[in-house]
């Protein structure tokens, strides 16, 4: 019965590493696509031509959207993912955004969250699990 019930900690800890493992290295993925972003990407000003409101019973929040110009002149669109209240940009705001010349849907804005958000919430989500899968595995290995 100690046995049985010493396997199914390990197995549970076990998980939760092997879980916060696997988060990590999608943040790091995610990390890496932004690095690549940035070096490759082309950089432009665009200008924030709406506020689109989000209705909640928690309250509204805002979610921008941006036009810009890409190298061959025309006029793109760009809705921000991130929603805030209050609004994080006015309308006509000039905003720096970067785009993939090789993908049309790869376009971040300029800023830590508009280009880490997705690294840091799976690092915040990832590392609970590490700590405690990798503490309980340590302590059973001594």
């Amino acid at each position: 019965m100690a046995v049985k019930k010493y396997t199914m900690w390990l197995v549970l800890y076990g998980s939760f590493f092997t879980l916060g493992f696997v988060l990590l290295f999608f943040a790091f993925q995610q990390y890496q696509k932004t690095q690549n972003l940035l070096a490759d990407g082309i950089k432009t000003t665009a200008v924030v031509i709406d506020l689109l409101t989000n209705y909640d019973s928690d309250g509204n929040t805002y979610t921008p959207v941006f036009e810009f110009k890409d190298r061959n002149s025309i006029t793109r669109t760009y809705k921000s993912p991130i929603s805030s209240s209050p609004p994080a940009h006015k309308v006509g705001e000039r905003v720096k955004i970067i785009y993939d010349k090789t993908d049309n849907e790869n376009i971040k804005t300029v800023s830590f969250w508009g280009l880490y958000r997705a690294s840091v919430i799976l690092l915040m989500i990832a590392s609970p699990f590490l700590v405690i899968g990798s503490s309980y595995l340590l302590y059973t290995l001594k």
